[in-house]
């Protein structure tokens, strides 16, 4: 009974080899030209599975030649929290703004609101005359 497993040098020998050939357009077993894990995993003859479980570092350097490591995404995605906490802030800060402001308005607002109910039932009293608005100001002669 043969084993088909390798030792873990050479099975890591052979993903570093892949991902070389596959950069550089000569993969032998797959056409693949894009870099990624699966294609890695079929040009060497193992699962993706292998790659995630056993060799992260290889993983991490797949992922690092297509521009997305883990260190790069963190980053992008703090950078990316810190924009959205930002704005939120000021979001937040101005929305409190305009409720002080719509509770101004809503003062100012019964307040008129009084004065004009005030100033219609004196309008309406019968007692009320009208007088000439011209001539208020105006001292008699």
């Amino acid at each position: 009974m043969t084993s088909d497993r390798k030792p873990a040098d050479k099975r890591e020998k052979e993903l570093r080899l892949a991902i070389v050939r596959i950069q550089r357009g000569r993969a032998t077993r797959t056409q693949s030209t894009k870099l990624t894990i699966s294609s890695v995993a079929e040009e060497v003859g193992v699962s993706p599975a292998l790659i995630y479980n056993h060799y992260p570092q290889i993983a991490e350097a797949i992922r690092t030649a297509q521009g997305r490591d883990s260190r790069t995404q963190r980053d992008a995605k703090q950078s990316a929290l810190l924009a959205e906490r930002a704005k939120a802030r000021a979001l937040r800060e101005e929305v409190a703004g305009l409720k002080l402001d719509v509770r101004r308005l809503a003062s100012i607002n019964e307040t008129l609101a009084a004065e004009n109910a005030s100033l219609r039932a004196q309008v309406a009293s019968p007692n009320v005359q009208q007088l000439d608005t011209r001539r208020a100001g105006k001292e008699p002669r």
